[in-house]
């Protein structure tokens, strides 16, 4: 039975917000909540009268609380996101909408809105990275500029800034490509064309051009051998050589002992090839490396195959 108190005062703050009385309307809508918190439609209509008044943060509240009294109604999400979206804050936005269109995925409103939402994004971060382009070009930067430009055209190929900047940076970089290899030896040429191939897929090719220049050096300890070594099992890591990649992080080891990159890389081919306790030991020593050496993404990476590797290891051990 719904509760005649809240549902007097909902009546009450309809025809308050009907007459564009929008804080009376939302006096009337509270008094609801109290009287029945689990009703959505009074916590909806209450954010819909917030967002009359643009208060934003208010209208986040009584979204949530919305969702919170009935997570199966949609239009608590909309009046959630709807804030968010005034709030600038768009990965709650989309994490709203989202959780939305899990509820009601051909709703139109949240299909309208996230794409809607996306597009803004995608204009932000394009023009940020014409920002940062413009930035490293009055720095001289050409090299980095163009980076960000290829970043910012992956985002958003039909950007007309973004075509505009890149057909002025592109002939200094080619420029400057072209000056900077004619200087090369044919040792950094060959890990440079090894490069090309891994970038476009072709790790076997790569895997050729690295071994080639491995070859011509003749030494494993030299900065471009180490990096020839470690972009090769990179390569062997692709196409599931993982005896390959233990070989060449082994060898970048034997230069480098804490060579974070190569640690990971031979911790995952020691796991895929089932040499667990191996593995562990490598884990374990990126583990007890500083964590601004690590970094994030490897920690977490890490840590993570830690508690997997404990696991199994336990298990075989109790068979």
């Amino acid at each position: 039975m719904p509760n005649s108190t809240a549902e007097s005062a909902k009546a009450e703050g309809n025809a308050f917000f009907k007459a564009g009385n929008y804080p009376s309307a939302i006096e009337k809508y509270m008094e609801a909540t109290k009287a029945d918190p689990t009703v959505p439609a009074y916590w909806s209509n209450m954010a819909a009268s917030h967002e009359k008044l643009g208060n934003w943060a208010e209208m986040a509240d009584a979204g949530r609380n919305c969702v919170k009294a009935d997570s199966k109604f949609v239009k608590g999400y909309f009046r959630l996101a709807t804030a968010m979206k005034n709030l600038k804050n768009m990965a709650e936005c989309i994490k709203t909408l989202e959780s939305g269109l899990g509820v009601d995925s051909s709703n139109s409103d949240l299909k309208k809105m996230k794409k809607e939402v996306v597009e803004m994004q995608r204009n932000d971060q394009s023009r940020n990275f014409c920002s940062k382009a413009q930035e490293q070009m009055q720095n001289g930067d050409i090299a980095a500029a163009f980076k960000t430009l290829e970043a910012a055209s992956k985002i958003d190929a039909g950007n007309s800034e973004v075509q505009n900047m890149m057909s002025k940076v592109r002939p200094k970089w080619e420029a400057q490509e072209a000056s900077r290899k004619s200087g090369l030896s044919s040792t950094e040429k060959l890990k440079e064309a090894g490069d090309e191939r891994y970038k476009g897929a072709d790790f076997e090719g790569a895997i050729e051009k690295y071994s080639q220049c491995l070859t011509k050096l003749n030494d494993n300890s030299s900065q471009l051998a180490l990096k020839c070594l470690s972009n090769r099992a990179a390569c062997f890591k692709q196409i599931s050589n993982f005896d390959g990649t233990i070989e060449d992080c082994s060898l970048v080891l034997e230069t480098d002992p804490s060579n974070v990159k190569a640690l990971v890389r031979r911790a995952q081919a020691f796991e895929a090839v089932e040499r667990y306790k191996f593995a562990l030991q490598d884990v374990k020593q990126v583990l007890s490396t500083p964590y601004d050496v690590v970094g994030e993404a490897n920690y977490k990476l890490c840590n993570g195959m830690q508690h997997r590797l404990n696991r199994v290891i336990a298990q075989l051990k109790s068979m």
